[in-house]
């Protein structure tokens, strides 16, 4: 399923492909997730809950820029999919979105993996 675009047609699009393994929901976004893409994730993400799938899994490997929006949409997605008994686990972050996560706390409250293969693991 193909969640879309948005963004300039060069730098600071941001594309996330959604599917289903096992009872995850695996989100991967590609690009900048920043105040003007930040929607192009929500949607997804809480598509993906009100569907029942509460444990999402995001592969982060491609996800080249994180601000603070970004952060944002996570943390309510997380809030959310703990409500319903899930959970929010982020896989392969690059070491410039890792520094977000590692400055403002917030990787104290995702379950962070190094490999998508170890976030898929229930």
């Amino acid at each position: 399923m193909d969640a879309g675009t948005a963004g300039s047609p060069s730098r600071g699009r941001l594309h996330v492909d959604v599917r289903v393994h096992g009872g995850s929901a695996v989100l991967t976004p590609a690009g900048e997730l920043d105040y003007h893409t930040a929607e192009v994730l929500r949607e997804p993400l809480e598509r993906c809950i009100a569907g029942g799938r509460s444990r999402l899994v995001l592969d982060c490997s491609r996800l080249e820029f994180c601000d603070s929006t970004g952060l944002n949409v996570l943390l309510g997605a997380r809030l959310k999919a703990e409500a319903d008994g899930g959970g929010v686990h982020l896989a392969g972050l690059q070491p410039v979105v890792a520094r977000v996560f590692e400055i403002t706390g917030a990787e104290a409250v995702f379950s962070l993996h190094d490999t998508l293969e170890a976030a898929l693991v229930e």
